[in-house]
Formats: structure tokens, C-alpha cells, sequence
């Protein structure tokens, strides 16, 4: 027996050996315990970015698609210039040309109790003002600073400069207003037609004072009936010869006879509306439009129409010229007298003012009186400026007015009444109000029948020999059958007449064949020149201009030379007293067969 008790054996084992391994264990748990979790927080990030990106893409869709679109259904985006919505549309020329626009910009003003309160001097404040803007006068700062007023201006319309150094300046009191400065990038060239604006941005004249509120309703831009290069063309040609001839001013225009458009309208002198002149400057007044002048010689196509068209008078008629026309006290001579009896195309030739008063006696004070009421000279036309003048038109109409009518003198009317009035005789006898809108390609423009067609045939054959014959010659173009009347009108005076003061106007249209344009060249007071001899009449001072404006704007409007059209129509050449079998009536004229 042993002395000792039997123990099981326990297999043996390296100290520490069962413990690393149960330790591993539980840090690879840990780990992938914390990878789950980093994992999870990375999926929740992703997954709030994603959203913020979705509602974000979701607004920008809403913002830039539904939004512009409801936008576009409801009303027209405003003008924005630099975040600024611009208060007037712009104006443009027939081919889209810029006439006038606004830009953003800020004007300076002060509240004086504002510097008062924050304890600011005044004459320092007004002298760092001074420096900063140098154009304006410290001492009127001053005045303004320290005023009692509640609000100041001090300057409008600063540069960005100038907004910079006042704001440098650090002065209490002192504020910016934004706004917006109606510019003209053409300066003076359209000056009458488009007008201005004041400081308030209203306007006060031209085409900007008779859509003041339409320009600030719409966002379209105003387009206008004129051609900033044909109204290049005649303000270039009109400046020459109001310098050639030291004339005080002049006018000229151009007129689309189908439609009544004006393709140009220019008025001297003129002015920069981005820089204007008193109101009383004699450069704001529109010749064109407003002034009312008695238009001479021009004068006798309304009154050869008249007479064709009342069929009284043919053109075979012929009149006595052999010596001046005593009326009461007055006696009519002619210029260029030929002291015999003149056909009705030799009275419109040479241009006879007794021949033309006969003419006008045998229709009579109310037919012509009617007629001249039927073609727009007895009430101002209905243009779209402010500025449009009304004739002066004798009251009573006496007999004596029916003779002086007939050759320009005792009814003023205005430039722009005249070139409507010829535009009707050559346009097929239809009379279309004035426009400065432009039309549409195929908008119809309707007229008022005037003249019937036959007469305003022969008026332009007429006024064809005037040119080619009479005292046109030098308005005469190559290729473009130019036709025309001339008119040299002394300046009526306190009840009397200038001798040596004129108004020298051309009218013309061209081409006479197939009428598109008038064109009108006047010329206030002309001085004799050596180059024409000392005269100053229509042919030599304002003629010559016509010709040069037309042979510059036929091309550019789309017009090419023609072959001469034959001007004598059928019984249309001068007849002579000696000719055929004649009818003398109570006037004074009588009927000849045409003599070839």
C-alpha cells in the first residue's frame, strides 16, 4: 500500500499560453465592431449629403425652369443693369440703331441734421467735397450743408470714381442714391426727333415727352420711322450749306411718300441733349416742325393741282402774263417776267406768280380754300412730337388772300406740312398723315384720296420739267428722274417784308417715274456766295443741296439709276399763244391746242 494518495495527471502547458490567444480574440471583435460603426456613420453622412444635394438640384430646377417660365407667361422680364431695373425702354432707329438708353448710376445727397448730430464742420466737410469733385464750388456746399433742409442734392449722376472718393471722405450724413442717366449716344444728330429727359428722368421734349409713359410701361424698345444714316446724310449736307451760305439755320427732311414715314428730320442749329442749353436757346427750336413760314414759289404745285384737278383748267390752258396783274391796290409782277400768255406748264417752268394768280381766280377763293383744307394746310399735322406747330392761316379769306396763296405768300405753314402736301401730289393723289413710327413691312398704311390719279401723273411730269427745264436744274441726278419746285420767300416782318431775308427751299421726290421718297431742303436767310453770283435764291443755294442728298441716299436706300423716263406726256408740252383756236375766259386765260 502507498503511502501517499494517487492525483490525475494534467497534461502540461507553457505559462501564459492559453491567455494571448483568448486576448486576440477579443480584439479582433473590437475592430470589427468599430469598422461596422465607421461604416454606418459613413453610409448616414452620404446619405444627409445626397438629400442636401437633391433639395438644392430640386430648388435650381424650380428656380431657373418654373419660376422663368410662370415668368415669361404672366409679364415680361424688367431691364436690369448691374441689379438695377432700368425705368424707360429704350428708343431705336428703323434698323434697330440705338437712339437713346439709360445706364445705372447714383447721385449724392446729405441729410445736414445727420452732420449736425454727428458733430461734422460743415466748411471742412464742404471743402473735402470740393476737392473730391472739383466741378463743384465749396462755398454753395457749404450753404447746402449747413441748410435746414432735411434733404440736398449735391451731385447726380457720379462716376464710379468720383462714388469712390466721396465714400473715402468717411463723412456722416452723407447718402447715395441709386438711379439712372438717360444718354444719347448720337449727340446732336437726332436731337429734335428724340428730345430729352431732366434730372427726374421725364421727359420734357421731343419723342421722349410724347411717350413719356409709355417708355416707362413697356420693355420693348420704342422703334422710330428715321434712318440714323439717311438723317446722317442730310444733317451732313444741310451743315455744309448752312456754313457755305451763312445761313442762321436750315432744315431738312425725308419722307417715304407710300407710307407717310420720315426717314430723316434735322433741324440747325441743334443741340446735344446729353449736354442741352437753356430752353430759350434758339437751338431747341425745331425748324422742321414747329416754325410756320410763308414757303414762296413751292407753293405753286398746290396750286397747279388744284386748278388741273378741279377740271376747269387743262394743261393746254393758257394765262395772261403779258403784264403785271393789278388787283385793287396791289400789283403781282413775276420775277423773270416773259410778258406774253404762258401755258400751265411754262407758269410752273418759270415759275410766273401772275400766271399762277389767274390760275387761282378761275377756281375761286372756296375751292381753294377747300382744297388746301382737304390737303393738311390749315390744321397742324398730327406727328408724334410735342413740338408741332400750327399754320397761320388768314381770317377772313379775302380774294386778295386767294391770289397771294397762290404763289406761297399769306398762309404760313410748316416745313414738314409742305413735304406731306407734295408727297400726296406724287404718291397717286393719297394723302398720309406724317409719321415718325416705324411700320411693318406689311402694314397697311390707308390715305385720303386728295387728287385723283390722272392729276398727281401730270403733276409729276410737271415737276419733272422744272427740274429738267426751269429753276430745278441743279437738283438734277443722273438715273433718278428727280422732280421738284423751288421757292424763295422774303421773311415776313411787323407786317412787312425783308428784301434781302429769304427762306430758300427745294422740294423734290424722286423718281418720278415710280415716286419713293420726298426730300426737302430749307435754308433760313442764305448770304450770295461768289460761286453763285450773289444770288440767293432757291436754284442756286438750296437746289444743289437736294441734289446732293439724293444722290447718296437712292443707292443706300436699294435704288438704282433708271433710263430716263419720257417726260411729255400726251398734249403736256408748252402751248403758245399763237397756237390753235382760243377761248378767252372773264380771268384772263384761254385754252390753245398744243403746238409740238
Amino acid at each position: 500500500m502507498s503511502m501517499f494518495s494517487s492525483r490525475r495527471h494534467v497534461p502540461g502547458f507553457h505559462a501564459g499560453e492559453d491567455l494571448q490567444a483568448g486576448a486576440a480574440l477579443r480584439l479582433d471583435g473590437v475592430r470589427m465592431q468599430a469598422v461596422e460603426t465607421g461604416r454606418s456613420r459613413l453610409v448616414a453622412t452620404a446619405m444627409v449629403f445626397l438629400l442636401a444635394f437633391g433639395v438644392i438640384g430640386a430648388r435650381m430646377v424650380d428656380v431657373a425652369v418654373l419660376e422663368r417660365t410662370s415668368q415669361q407667361v404672366t409679364a415680361p422680364p424688367p431691364i436690369l443693369s448691374d441689379g438695377l431695373a432700368m425705368e424707360r425702354a429704350d428708343i431705336t432707329d428703323r434698323t434697330g440703331v440705338l437712339l437713346a438708353s439709360s445706364l445705372p448710376t447714383v447721385s449724392l445727397h446729405a441729410r445736414p441734421e445727420d452732420l449736425r448730430n454727428a458733430r461734422v464742420n460743415a466748411e471742412t466737410a464742404a471743402g473735402q467735397l470740393a476737392e473730391a469733385l472739383p466741378d463743384l464750388d465749396a462755398e454753395d456746399l457749404l450753404d447746402k450743408l449747413s441748410s435746414s433742409r432735411p434733404f440736398v442734392y449735391l451731385k447726380r449722376n457720379l462716376t464710379p470714381r468720383q462714388q469712390y472718393d466721396v465714400n473715402g471722405l468717411g463723412i456722416p450724413g452723407l447718402r447715395f442714391e441709386k438711379g439712372e442717366r438717360r444718354v444719347y449716344p448720337h449727340g446732336n444728330l437726332v436731337s429734335h426727333v428724340v428730345g430729352m429727359t431732366d434730372v427726374d428722368n421725364k421727359g420734357i421734349a421731343g419723342v421722349e415727352k410724347r411717350f413719356d409713359t409709355a417708355l416707362k410701361e413697356s420693355r420693348e424698345p420704342l422703334g422710330l420711322s428715321i434712318d440714323v444714316r439717311v438723317q446722317t446724310i442730310v444733317r451732313k449736307e444741310l451743315v455744309r450749306a448752312v456754313g457755305e451760305f451763312s445761313a442762321v439755320g436750315g432744315t431738312g427732311m425725308v419722307m417715304d411718300v407710300r407710307t407717310g414715314e420720315l426717314l430723316a428730320m434735322v433741324s440747325l442749329p441743334d443741340f446735344d441733349p446729353n449736354d442741352p442749353p437753356p430752353v430759350t436757346d434758339p437751338s431747341m427750336f425745331n425748324r422742321a416742325a414747329k416754325g410756320a413760314y410763308e414757303m414762296g414759289s413751292t407753293f405753286k404745285l398746290f396750286n397747279t393741282a388744284m386748278a388741273l384737278d378741279s377740271g376747269r383748267i387743262t394743261l393746254n390752258s393758257s394765262f395772261d402774263a403779258t403784264r403785271p396783274l393789278v388787283f385793287n391796290s396791289h400789283t403781282i409782277h413775276d420775277d423773270h417776267a416773259l410778258n406774253r400768255w404762258m401755258t400751265v406748264p411754262e407758269i410752273l417752268i418759270h415759275s410766273s406768280n401772275i400766271g399762277s394768280a389767274r390760275m387761282a381766280l378761275d377756281v375761286g377763293t372756296d375751292g381753294q380754300r377747300a382744297f388746301m383744307a382737304r390737303l393738311g394746310m390749315l390744321s397742324a399735322p398730327a406727328l408724334e412730337l410735342p413740338e408741332v406747330g400750327a399754320p397761320l392761316v388768314p381770317r377772313p379769306w379775302r380774294e386778295i388772300n386767294t391770289i397771294t396763296i397762290a404763289f406761297g405768300h399769306g398762309l404760313s405753314v410748316t416745313p414738314l406740312q409742305l413735304l406731306a402736301g407734295v408727297a400726296t401730289l406724287v404718291n397717286g393723289g393719297e394723302y398720309r398723315p406724317p409719321t415718325l413710327l416705324a411700320r411693318a413691312p406689311d402694314e397697311p398704311s390707308p390715305g385720303l384720296r386728295i387728287i385723283k390719279p390722272k392729276t398727281s401723273e401730270q403733276m409729276r411730269h410737271l415737276m419733272r420739267q422744272v427740274v429738267t427745264e426751269g429753276t430745278g436744274k441743279k437738283a438734277d441726278v443722273p438715273g433718278y428722274e428727280v422732280g421738284g419746285k423751288t421757292g424763295t420767300a422774303e421773311k415776313a416782318v411787323g407786317g412787312g417784308y425783308r428784301k434781302k431775308a429769304v427762306l430758300s427751299s427745294f422740294v423734290a421726290a424722286f423718281p418720278m417715274d415710280a415716286p419713293r421718297y420726298a426730300v426737302l431742303i430749307m435754308l433760313d436767310e442764305p448770304q450770295g456766295t461768289k460761286e453763285t453770283h450773289g444770288f440767293i435764291t432757291a436754284g442756286w443755294t438750296a437746289a444743289p443741296v437736294v441734289g446732293r442728298v439724293i444722290a447718296q441716299v437712292a443707292p443706300l436706300m436699294g435704288l438704282m439709276p433708271r433710263t430716263p423716263m419720257s417726260i411729255q406726256p400726251a398734249g403736256s408740252r408748252p402751248a403758245t399763244a399763237a397756237g390753235g383756236n382760243a377761248n378767252t375766259t372773264a380771268r384772263g386765260s384761254r385754252d390753245v391746242a398744243a403746238v409740238e
